[in-house]
């Protein structure tokens, strides 16, 4: 798989910042860049009041985390927020980092991916979860206990419509006979998932069944040296599951090195690829100060580009 270069968009803000045009200005900014992918950070459709649930790892959450904002928090939907951005971009993939699937109905996700793959020219990828948040499950009058098998039943929905002229399905959630979704995603086979999760067999077998891609979950996530072991364990898992793991896109952070002015020294900061790309990460995901207009986007980013398409081989 040839590496691919992408830019995290952060797209929450712990209080009401006004308007979001610098977000615009530096997807476009990109696009024009030359960056493979945008991807699209922070998704809460609502929130409660627990917010020290999200450092247990046992519900979901991450040893150690901190929810970055609180309850009233602002949070852009990603399905909305992508169909905005594909109409100002021509060229850049479009991801979100996670989309908490299984809170949508899954005939109504079914068609709202496929109706922006086909209005993007097949630029989408849903990266999903099952989260951490009890009270966001329990609003949506949902089980939040059974949130593993709810995020299957939803994937199962949407990749059977995506691919099936004429679908038939039974689950204990739901049954249809002879339903017909059109027009189908742009691109073959339905919109690639990116399945996050840790190395646990629930996540493992849903990366085995509907993953076109792995997004590390936890402290493995950020630490190129933790991936070196993580990426062989989820290698022999989704083996075990009768998948070939070497079809599978690998999703990992390229942490920024500072510079003498505190901002990412872009040097130093792409030394740290060729261990990332050794690890297995064939999509390096950076967090750039990436300025809020888009001809000055562009000119930070081109740079960047040029200096990870050199280190790793890209044309």
């Amino acid at each position: 798989m040839t590496p691919g270069f992408s830019i995290r968009c952060v797209v929450m803000a712990a209080s009401d910042p006004g308007s979001w045009p610098p977000l615009f200005g530096q997807v476009v900014g990109a696009d024009r860049a030359g960056v493979d992918r945008v991807v699209l950070s922070g998704e809460h459709v609502v929130f409660g009041e627990r917010l020290d649930e999200y450092a247990r790892p046992e519900l979901g959450g991450r040893a150690g985390g901190r929810q970055p904002t609180g309850p009233d928090g602002h949070f852009l939907e990603p399905m909305t927020t992508m169909s905005f951005l594909a109409g100002m971009t021509t060229r850049i993939r479009l991801t979100n980092s996670i989309l908490l699937a299984a809170l949508r109905r899954p005939i109504v996700l079914a068609k709202s991916a496929a109706t922006l793959d086909v209005l993007s020219g097949g630029r989408l990828d849903l990266g999903v979860g099952i989260g951490w948040q009890r009270a966001e499950y329990e609003a949506a009058g949902l089980d939040f206990a059974a949130r593993g098998r709810l995020l299957d039943h939803t994937l199962e929905v949407c990749c059977l419509l995506w691919r099936e002229q004429r679908a038939t399905y039974r689950a204990p959630e739901l049954s249809f006979e002879n339903i017909h979704l059109m027009p189908k995603p742009a691109q073959p086979g339905g919109v690639p998932i990116w399945v996050s999760g840790t190395v646990n067999p629930g996540a493992m077998r849903r990366l085995a069944r509907f993953g076109a891609g792995w997004i590390p979950w936890g402290k493995a996530s950020d630490v190129a040296a933790e991936l070196l072991d993580t990426i062989p364990r989820m290698r022999d898992a989704v083996a075990e599951f009768g998948r070939d793991p070497g079809e599978l896109g690998i999703a990992g952070k390229l942490p920024n090195v500072p510079g003498p002015d505190g901002n990412p020294d872009r040097a130093a900061t792409l030394a740290g690829l060729p261990a990332l790309l050794a690890a297995g990460v064939t999509d390096v995901r950076l967090q750039l100060p990436v300025p809020g207009a888009a001809a000055a986007a562009e000119d930070y980013l081109t740079p960047w580009v040029h200096g990870f398409r050199e280190i790793a081989g890209a044309p």
